[in-house]
C-alpha cells in the first residue's frame, strides 16, 4: 500500500529501509507496517533525488534532524537551502565542462595546441588525479558561491 501510494516499487521501499532512510515494524503475520509519516519521508527522498541529491546526502540530512524525525516544513526549507548550494556548485561545474568542451570541439582546428583540456607531458598529474582542470574550475565556482552567500 505504501509503495503504491508513493509511486515506487516494493523493492525500492525495502531498499530505502535497508539504507536507514525509513523504518517499519512487523506485525504478527510478519508483514511490514509503516507509520503514516513514511509517506512524507519518501516524498522528500523522491523530490531530492529528482534534483540530483544522492541517497547518501539525503540520509545525512535525515540523520541531522533531531531524533531522526520526519522533516517538517521548516526542516524542508533548511534542507533544500543546503542542497541548493550544493546543486549550484554542480551546475557551475557542468557549465564549465560544457563551455570547455564546446570551445575545444567548436574551434575546428583539432590541433590540441590551444585546448584548455589538453595536458602535454601529463604535467597536471602533479596537481592530483582525475579531471584536474575541471575540478579546479568547480572549486573556484564553489568558492565564489560561498563568498556570495
Amino acid at each position: 500500500m505504501v509503495a503504491k501510494r508513493c509511486g515506487i516499487k516494493v523493492s525500492t521501499l525495502h531498499y530505502y529501509e535497508q539504507q536507514g532512510l525509513i523504518h517499519s515494524w512487523r506485525n504478527a503475520g510478519n508483514q511490514r507496517r509503516y507509520k503514516p509519516e513514511v509517506l512524507r519521508r519518501i516524498s522528500v527522498i523522491k523530490a531530492a533525488q529528482r534534483v540530483g541529491v544522492s541517497l547518501e546526502e539525503i540520509k545525512q540530512a535525515f540523520e541531522s534532524l533531531p531524533n531522526n524525525r520526519t522533516p517538517t516544513v521548516e526542516d524542508w526549507q533548511q534542507l533544500s537551502k543546503n542542497w541548493q548550494q550544493m546543486l549550484d556548485g554542480r551546475i557551475a561545474y557542468l557549465q564549465k565542462l560544457r563551455d570547455n568542451l564546446a570551445g575545444c570541439i567548436g574551434c575546428g582546428c583539432l590541433s590540441m595546441t590551444n585546448c584548455p583540456l589538453y595536458n602535454p607531458d601529463d604535467k597536471l598529474a602533479e596537481s592530483g588525479s582525475g579531471p584536474v582542470l575541471l575540478d579546479q574550475a568547480e572549486q573556484k565556482a564553489r568558492t565564489r558561491q560561498e563568498t556570495n552567500v
